[in-house]
């Protein structure tokens, strides 16, 4: 395979620094000089340095293919680096001195004072940091993350949607497609048994990391800071906790966000949103996350992802969050924005084709499992609608199956109309799928109307389903207070709980603890908007700042 020429194909993401922004530089880095051959940084060192050649050359090489290969070369005036040396992952390439090399060395922290403090040079950085990330995930020759093992595999899945969620570059090997993938195991003193396996170049190997095994090797975890105590902690990092991470670090907050999986939450799911202010030709869930969450870090939010909080207590003003790995973190306010799930089908025997023929998202990563066959997507909402007509681009036959009779009753418009005007998109209204067949995967499914009680058994390689929505809220203690389907109630119906003991009212996206809020799907009675929860997550900031006034 041809090499990509990187500069080429794309000289806007390699621009040169004037004189006047080197100096800017230099008043935050330090000058240093290398020898030829010497390492800057390797790929999987999360403290690595941003640097600016002064003079000599950095050659940038690939070590994930097992070969080494020089992909670019950075000349005078051009700086190394990459969304990684911001948001402090670990490398994904090696940057070795051609020649005597004299640069201007920073910091992750002195880096973020330029972002920060230097506006003009901060929108040029984090536009070719953007831009970057882009043409490496372009290059077919880049090879990132191995992953190998069985598409039919659940540990699979979760492995590869753990990394695309979070943007991690990865080649997908896939066992059940091509044998021959097995003696690249065997390279390693594996067998298909251990699968499925991550591994980067020949450096390193995992045998079915949990996320947060994977997590701590990438370089995506990052450990809390020990005895600090934080001024806004946001659990969940949906369109919600991003807003509210976004305004509250801008306006001075020390904040944290702490997500279970992936930036994004439910909406980050989706192929495409619409209806969203700001983008009328539409954008994908993992587009509008990525961006939010570069915003953030931005202003200077610590993400820890994978966090699952598992309790909520109290001490005095403060509040204390238990997480799952023994971990505390103490914040003197706290935003619950942990969204919802989608419900899982009521039919017999589902859990074990979870990963393997049932899915809750309807990305790129899942829609290749489609494979020009036939799907089945559950749900009459948005989220179905736009999940139909995204996998009716690789699927032979969509079958979209509502349970009522009115496709238009809890979708909007412009969708019900693009479902019907897609000929390879079916509608089966009154409809419910009954039972899953297959053995290692999911291969049909039964299909009964509710209405006729009539019966058909049609075969599918995925069924897609989003239908209804449990809050995830089951590690609250009783004094936030939820209504019956575990939805949190705010401001004025918790105004007479006896949890609430302040003499003043809640405000509004107050819970019935003080200093407690909740924004977005999580939220009792909240509009089921990605809009309605940045709205949310935003506003609730303002109360925040009112009720630290009072502590």
């Amino acid at each position: 395979m041809p090499t990509f020429d990187f500069k080429k194909a794309l000289p806007q993401a390699f621009p040169k620094l004037d004189a006047k922004q080197i100096a800017t530089v230099a008043e935050f880095a330090q000058c240093k000089t290398y020898r030829d051959g010497d390492v800057l940084f390797r790929a999987g060192e999360t403290d690595f340095k941003f640097h600016v050649i002064k003079s000599g050359a950095i050659a940038v090489v690939d070590r994930s293919s097992g070969d080494p290969q020089t992909l670019l070369v950075h000349e005078p005036g051009e700086f190394t680096g990459d969304m990684t040396n911001l948001v402090g992952r670990a490398s994904n390439v090696d940057g070795i001195a051609q020649g005597e090399t004299e640069v201007y060395e920073l910091s992750e922290e002195n880096l973020r004072h330029i972002i920060s403090e230097r506006p003009g040079l901060s929108d040029l950085i984090l536009q070719t940091f953007t831009m970057r990330a882009h043409a490496l995930s372009e290059n077919k020759n880049y090879t990132g993350l191995r992953v190998i093992g069985s598409k039919f595999s659940p540990d699979s899945f979760r492995i590869r949607d753990f990394l695309s969620r979070n943007h991690v570059l990865y080649t997908y090997f896939d066992l059940d497609e091509d044998p021959e993938f097995g003696e690249l195991l065997g390279k390693f003193g594996l067998k298909e048994s251990d699968t499925p396996v991550v591994g980067y170049g020949q450096d390193w190997l995992l045998r079915n990391p949990s996320n947060e095994e994977l997590a701590e090797r990438i370089g995506i975890k990052r450990d809390l800071e020990q005895d600090a105590v934080y001024d806004l902690a946001i659990v969940g990092g949906g369109p919600a906790g991003l807003a509210a991470a976004v305004y509250g670090a801008s306006e001075g907050l020390k904040t944290i966000v702490l997500e279970e999986v992936a930036t994004g939450g439910q909406a980050g799911t989706s192929s495409k949103i619409e209806n969203y202010l700001g983008f009328p030709t539409g954008v994908s869930g993992g587009e509008l996350a990525l961006r939010a969450t570069i915003q953030a870090e931005k202003f200077g939010v610590h993400f820890s992802i994978p966090s699952q909080v598992t309790r909520l207590d109290f001490e005095g003003v403060l509040l204390v969050l238990q997480l799952e790995n023994n971990e505390r973190l103490k914040t003197r306010s706290l935003i619950i924005a942990t969204g919802a799930d989608y419900r899982k089908l009521d039919v017999p025997g589902r859990a074990r084709f979870d990963g393997a023929g049932v899915y809750y998202a309807a990305t790129k990563m899942e829609a290749q499992v489609c494979g020009g066959d036939q799907v089945v997507v559950v749900g009459g909402g948005n989220s179905a609608g736009q999940a139909a007509i995204f996998l009716s681009e690789t699927a032979r036959k969509v079958v979209l199956l509502i349970r009522g009779d009115d496709l238009e009753k809890n979708m909007s418009n412009y969708l019900a109309q693009r479902i019907e005007q897609t000929p390879n998109i079916e509608l089966l209204t009154n409809t419910e799928i009954t039972a899953m067949f297959g053995d290692t995967h999911l291969e049909a499914v039964e299909l009964k109307n509710n209405q006729t009680s009539e019966v058909s058994k049609i075969n599918v390689v995925g069924v897609f389903s989003f239908i209804g929505a449990t809050p995830r809220t089951a590690w609250l203690p009783p004094d936030v207070e939820k209504d019956a389907k575990g939805f949190i109630k705010t401001g004025t119906p918790v105004a007479a709980s006896a949890q609430w003991r302040l003499k003043r009212p809640p405000f509004f996206l107050e819970t019935s603890h003080p200093g407690v809020f909740a924004a977005g799907d999580v939220r009792c009675d909240s509009v089921k908007r990605v809009a309605s929860a940045v709205g949310e997550g935003s506003m609730a900031v303002q109360f925040i700042h009112e009720y630290l006034k009072e502590i």
